[in-house]
């Protein structure tokens, strides 16, 4: 009897652990982008350890309804696609926008010129047209804006939402008659209003719908070094509530949203309290703007949160955030995963603020963010330019900034930078109307972040900044799935329904 127990015992103890070692991979898909080189690859061969990281995932408790993720069509990026030849810049279009590459859902772009534009434009450039007589958007046309656009549209199966932002208004319209700084004189408010308005319809005509409108890029300037104009909290507020959408309302564009702020997280308090301070001030606005460069790792949970609270029903979306002030490294994958970048900060921030630009590796800094603005009630992040020269433009500025996508047009060149990949991990897997659930993680370093997508799966990605692969156990309905991760990578694991 003892020898039958001994027997019984030792093959259901082998069972287990037959089970454990041959989990049903079908159920579930990792992949994988890494320093050695993995590049959003599949991964079914998972290293074995003792004390996993317990990731809990709870689909009952919801939180915020995704809009999407994406990057901008910029002048800069669209007069470099076209100085490819067709099959690179189809590479490229296919790379970003195709069900096969990042699927890219919520992209941004500029209403005139901005500072990743090669010269200055205005769709209204004589002094004193008020009724916008003379507005034409065929810059757009000339300077491959509107093709780039368009190329994308007929490559993206699902579609794409379009947030227009502008950095200024044409100079006449302005206290100081400059491209850089200053404010909308009231005396064209209207006038402004009504510009936004003819923006909508010149792109409609173009077969470009405009899904939102910030009303202004960086209201609190960008050191009067490129296109700006100014607003505090209660003039933008003024003119959304008794300009902009009152205009929009009346010549029937009430399903464009638009969007408040549109600058640094940590000034963010001030901008909802006044937007969002009563039924007047916050009937026209869908949602806040937000960017990243007050930091190089401080995602500012408790800003954040404080703007949601603020207004639980509306949007929170970044709308730009680049590596900036570096250019690019060019087929250098392992720079992108030191800790060697730098920011404007770095050599410009006041001596107290000095401590928020501190230098980082590229895609820990993507990663981070991005999972710390899901786990902090952002539903939209957009990158800035989706491509970029080897010197880190063209800009008329010479502000060198970094993308996903490096070209050389001399030699007709892609270098698909790691950035690209992680930026892939989210757009590609967490689909618009993908809903954030409740993901539990305890650990010094690796963090992680769930959505359940509307076709019903769950898309897990973890990011393990530490030098040591890592072992993971995730738990979901009494289920237990037991991988691993390999050090400095990121991840995404797609539960399947």
């Amino acid at each position: 009897m003892k020898l039958l127990k001994y027997i019984f015992f030792t093959l259901l103890l082998l069972t287990i652990t037959n089970c454990k070692v041959k989990q049903n991979t079908s159920q579930f898909e990792v992949f994988e982008t890494a320093a050695n080189g993995n590049s959003l690859k599949k991964i079914t061969k998972f290293s074995e350890g003792n004390n996993p990281i317990i990731i809990s995932l709870n689909p009952d408790e919801k939180f915020q309804t995704i809009t999407g993720f994406g990057g901008a069509f910029t002048e800069s990026s669209a007069y470099l696609l076209s100085k490819l030849g067709k099959e690179n810049q189809k590479k490229i279009m296919e790379a970003y926008f195709s069900e096969n590459g990042a699927n890219y859902s919520l992209t941004r772009t500029h209403i005139n010129s901005c500072d990743f534009s090669l010269k200055h434009y205005a769709y209204a450039m004589e002094d004193g047209d008020i009724n916008l007589d003379h507005f034409s958007i065929e810059e757009d046309k000339k300077n491959n804006l509107i093709p780039m656009i368009l190329q994308a549209k007929a490559i993206s199966k699902e579609g794409f939402n379009i947030i227009a932002s502008p950095w200024t208004s044409p100079p006449w319209m302005k206290d100081n008659k400059n491209w850089v700084g200053g404010k909308l004189l009231p005396e064209y408010y209207d006038t402004w209003a009504l510009y936004f308005s003819k923006y909508i319809d010149a792109y409609k005509k173009e077969g470009i719908d405009i899904w939102g409108l910030t009303v202004e890029n960086e209201p609190h300037g960008n050191g009067n070094n490129w296109e700006s104009m100014l607003y505090t909290p209660k003039e933008m507020t003024n003119f959304v509530q008794n300009h902009l959408g009152p205009k929009l309302e009346s010549d029937g564009k009430v399903a464009v949203k638009i969007f408040g702020y549109d600058q640094n997280r940590a000034g963010i308090k001030e901008w909802v309290d006044e937007m969002y301070k009563d039924e007047k001030a916050s009937k026209y606005y869908a949602g806040t703007a937000i960017h990243w460069y007050e930091s190089t790792y401080e995602v500012f949970p408790d800003d954040l949160k404080y703007a949601h609270n603020k207004a639980p029903n509306k949007y929170l979306i970044q709308t730009e955030a680049c590596v900036d002030s570096e250019i690019p490294h060019w087929k250098d994958d392992a720079w992108y995963w030191r800790k060697e970048a730098t920011d404007w900060g770095w050599d410009w921030a006041s001596e107290k603020e000095k401590y928020l630009h501190s230098k980082y590796a590229p895609v820990n800094r993507y990663a981070n963010d991005i999972i710390g603005c899901l786990n902090n009630w952002v539903d939209g992040w957009i990158d800035w330019n989706m491509v970029l020269d080897t010197h880190g433009g063209p800009n008329w500025f010479k502000n060198w900034c970094i993308s996903p996508i490096i070209v050389d047009t001399n030699t007709d060149e892609v270098y698909m930078t790691p950035l690209y990949y992680t930026m892939a991990h989210f757009s590609k897997f967490i689909r618009p109307r993908a809903v954030k659930i409740g993901c539990l993680l305890k650990h010094e370093s690796v963090i992680a972040t769930a959505v359940k997508n509307p076709n019903g799966s769950i898309a897990v990605i973890v990011f393990n900044p530490s030098e040591q692969i890592q072992n993971l156990e995730i738990n979901l309905n009494n289920k237990k799935i037991t991988i691993s991760i390999n050090a400095n990578a990121l991840q995404t694991i797609v539960l399947k329904p």
